[in-house]
């Protein structure tokens, strides 16, 4: 199985296709492709490259799912004997991704993410179903 280590958001990750990780905030648009380019190390089934420190032309693509929040992390400061408290908040932004491309430094595609035919149906499903209550809700409007 091939795999890479990208770097983003000062954090390393190894990562391989169709793996869905949560990385820092990225702005960028649901649904868009990002590319990371600060690829450290590329392993594919039979040969392994490290970069010094990355590998040049090196590319890892990856589709944002959605950009979401992390739980409430609560910071309590009391100071004893003096009637003073404070309560804070906190909730982190994260992005989450999933990889759909590893490429190797001469533009090689080391292994590609194919959507699976069962999340295809669903989206052929979910268009039927929306077809069909926008008929219907036709219909009961010409009744009346």
């Amino acid at each position: 199985m091939s795999f890479a280590i990208i770097e983003t958001g000062g954090k390393q990750y190894k990562v391989s296709t169709s793996k869905i990780l949560e990385v820092e905030k990225l702005d960028v648009e649901k649904g868009k492709t990002i590319q990371f380019k600060k690829v450290l190390l590329l392993n594919n089934n039979s040969e392994v490259e490290i970069g010094n420190p990355n590998i040049q032309g090196a590319v890892v693509e990856a589709k944002l799912i959605e950009n979401v929040k992390d739980r409430t992390v609560l910071i309590f400061h009391k100071r004893r004997r003096k009637h003073s408290r404070k309560k804070n908040g906190h909730r982190q932004r994260h992005s989450k991704i999933q990889i759909t491309k590893i490429l190797s430094k001469d533009g090689k595609i080391i292994s590609e993410f194919a959507e699976s035919k069962t999340a295809k149906k669903e989206t052929l499903i979910k268009k039927n179903k929306d077809k069909e209550t926008s008929s219907t809700k036709k219909k009961v409007i010409k009744k009346k």
